[in-house]
């Protein structure tokens, strides 16, 4: 369980824009949107293709700069922060789930869980155990020695959350995360998500198409063309 307040406020944006600048003109992927993300809170954005989902998930998650607009985490703008300062925010307080997955091929399910740890520098059995414990939180425990390239795609997503829950963020992201899944696995990985954010306090931010998270979430943000369409309540 993580120290955060349940409802307090880890993530809040302000007046986000991102344009793209090429020689064929610019392209405006998100236009000013503002919105707070809070403790055990289950954000989903969802919007047609092209309105701005991955382009502001990309910005919430520190992995590109806006052209304008604030993100703040934990209270701390992350454009005051240097390189070395965002690696360490980015490896100690927030996860990230892809929609490819992300694995190493030729790690075990255990191995790829434990990058982030190794990252860190933690001890060899401080690692064994938190391993253990985010593999089980999945329900993969007894998969562990198992290379993910022998897994089903189900179980290759679990064990992305399972890598992304490793180092105890504070903030999940996902982008899509199952967007490679059957109903069946997706269904899975959809109550994964929803009941790890009761169980740990985190909060998690999910940009999708799928309609069965969307009807899970505690809130939902629309994108169309790079705007904050609607808000939804609980979802």
């Amino acid at each position: 369980m993580t120290t955060q307040t349940d409802g307090a406020v880890v993530l809040e944006a302000r007046s986000l824009v991102r344009v793209y600048r090429s020689g064929a003109g610019d392209a405006h992927a998100c236009r000013d949107v503002s919105l707070q993300v809070r403790a055990a809170e289950l954000l989903v954005v969802t919007g047609p293709s092209g309105a701005g989902k991955t382009t502001l998930l990309n910005m919430l998650g520190t992995l590109d700069r806006p052209t304008s607009g604030t993100v703040a985490i934990g209270g701390v703008d992350v454009a005051s922060l240097d390189r070395r300062a965002l690696a360490a925010l980015r490896r100690d307080r927030l996860g990230f789930v892809f929609q490819s997955f992300g694995l190493i091929e030729t790690l075990t399910a255990a191995e790829n869980v434990e990058v982030p740890l190794r990252l860190r520098r933690e001890p060899a059995s401080d690692r064994d155990a938190r391993v253990a414990d985010v593999l089980a939180l999945v329900g993969l425990e007894d998969h562990a020695r198992q290379r993910v390239d022998e897994l089903s795609g189900g179980q290759q997503q679990r064990v992305g959350i399972a890598r992304a829950l490793a180092a105890r963020p504070h903030l999940l992201f996902a982008d899509e995360p199952t967007g490679q899944l059957d109903s069946g696995n997706a269904r899975i990985v959809i109550d994964l998500i929803r009941d790890l954010v009761r169980s740990q306090g985190i909060a998690a931010v999910v940009a999708t198409h799928d309609p069965m998270i969307v009807e899970r979430a505690d809130r939902v943000v629309r994108l169309r063309d790079g705007r904050l369409e609607a808000r939804g309540t609980d979802g």
